[in-house]
């Protein structure tokens, strides 16, 4: 092939069938209802209904986040590195859909009448085990969403489809629990302080998952065939390999900058995502049937992230958008807690549930975009480092983010529990009964400390060095090496 050639298939548009968009989208809807029912509710049902301790709930789920983050990369680099009639990615994706629906069921069924300790111990187990479970599906199947296309926008626009799903199975899996499962009732005006539904939710969610992760794996089996294979010369798994995988993907300088803004990032989402049931609950007093309308507003923000981040991406380099989107993503959820703190905001204020839905709808339009361009950005290094190292990395290089952000995450859970304990916030408490200055302090946490990490990531996302022209530069230096090859 002529360089003239070359250069015209690497400038070419790249246009996916819209069937392979969606199924490959649903796949993180799944994810999100697994980790979502697990991150967004076992907290509370441990600590206020059970009676476990906040620190020891929290310091379990951290525990699963670290282990399970050891894991991320290993089945990154395995999947990287898997010659299979499956390819790369589709056997991992066919295993794990009986195990995440299995792991999701324990959590929410502790043995009975058990201690402290042993609360502790199931806690930390089954939620390690669902979160690895799901690991062996999500690692090789957001891998696949970096190869599905090789056109700089077209791959935002796949992983807009991701990024959809994984807000629509959080937010239609909260409005239907909070609508039909948790419902207020005379003895539990607040639907999710009813130990009763707690159990069949579980088994809802293992199911929908289930389902959903065997149809993402199986109709999208048709792109096996033209996705990149491990090359026939490349060393099988092992420990050394292992190691010469991660040395390639972090000694990349614009994957170690996303990294470490993706670390504080994380640790912003974990603390506020720990605390976030407590503060709708208890210093705003909403009821459930308030809380499931919050769909409206995040509905809204990542719509608009899927309708205008690949749009965004044409117009603004993706280093632009992601500081862009980092601040506003860290900013807009603080602001009601701020105004809250000032007295501006109260829980008796005429509408202040619509007014908390628009600020959610503001946190999560940053949230999407943010996310979208990320992942795009990441398929852009994985280019960069197969035209250095002459092997693609997506497996490592999505998990190697994963792993920094569950450790982040871990420990930014492990702080809420922290959070809660310093504040001297009370087990099994009831809504209306909390101290005042315990509520403020809890604002204060949420507002203002929880901002913090995600300012300080959006100045290390202006470290990142991909522009259009060089991501061009690279697509053409590789059509050139496949067309000689």
């Amino acid at each position: 092939m002529s360089s003239a050639q070359a250069g015209s298939q690497a400038g070419s548009v790249e246009r996916l069938p819209l069937r392979t968009k969606f199924f490959f989208g649903i796949g993180s809807a799944a994810e999100t209802i697994a980790l979502f029912a697990l991150g967004s509710y076992s907290m509370l049902f441990y600590n206020q209904i059970l009676g476990l301790n906040a620190g020891l709930a929290g310091l379990a789920v951290s525990a699963s986040l670290l282990l399970d983050g050891l894991a991320d990369p290993i089945v990154g680099s395995l999947s990287d590195r898997t010659r299979s009639r499956f390819g790369r990615r589709h056997g991992y994706m066919y295993f794990a859909p009986i195990p995440i629906a299995l792991c999701i069921i324990a959590v929410f069924h502790p043995p009975k009448g058990a201690s402290d300790l042993v609360l502790f111990f199931w806690f930390a187990l089954s939620v390690s085990c669902l979160r690895i479970s799901m690991t062996l599906f999500h690692t090789p199947h957001l891998a696949m969403g970096g190869e599905l296309s090789r056109d700089y926008i077209e791959r935002s626009k796949v992983l807009s489809w991701n990024n959809f799903f994984t807000w629509a199975g959080g937010a239609l899996m909260s409005f239907f629990a909070l609508h039909f499962v948790f419902k207020a009732t005379p003895e539990y005006p607040r639907g999710l302080l009813n130990p009763e539904p707690y159990g069949p939710f579980s088994i809802g969610c293992a199911i929908a998952a289930m389902l959903i992760l065997f149809a993402s794996a199986w109709f999208t089996r048709d792109q096996i065939p033209r996705l990149p294979k491990a090359p026939e010369n490349l060393p099988r798994f092992s420990p050394l390999e292992f190691l010469k995988d991660l040395g390639k993907a972090l000694g990349n300088r614009n994957y170690l900058w996303l990294l470490i803004a993706f670390f504080f990032l994380s640790l912003m989402i974990g603390l506020r995502g720990g605390l976030n049931l407590y503060v709708n609950t208890f210093y705003w007093g909403l009821t459930s049937e308030q809380l499931k309308w919050f769909v409206i507003g995040s509905g809204a923000g990542y719509i608009a992230g899927f309708l205008f981040a690949a749009r965004m991406h044409s117009r603004l380099d993706k280093r632009m958008n992601m500081m862009i989107w980092a601040v506003i993503y860290a900013v807009g959820p603080a602001i009601p807690m701020i105004l809250g703190v000032l007295g501006v905001l109260r829980q008796d204020t005429p509408g202040l549930a619509p007014i908390l839905i628009a600020f959610s709808c503001l946190g999560a339009a940053g949230a999407s975009i943010l996310s979208i361009t990320v992942m795009s950005a990441l398929a852009d290094i994985a280019d960069e480092n197969e035209l250095t190292h002459g092997l693609r990395q997506e497996g490592v290089l999505y998990s190697t983010r994963a792993l920094a952000a569950k450790v982040d995450q871990a420990v930014g859970a492990a702080l809420a529990g922290l959070a809660l304990m310093l504040i001297s916030f009370p087990e099994k408490a009831k809504p209306g009964m909390v101290d005042p200055g315990v509520l403020h302090n809890l604002a204060i946490v949420d507002g203002l400390v929880g901002a913090i990490p995600g300012l300080i990531a959006a100045v290390c996302y202006a470290r990142y060095g991909i522009t259009r022209e060089r991501y061009e530069a690279t697509k053409l230096a590789l059509a050139a090496r496949r067309g000689a090859s």
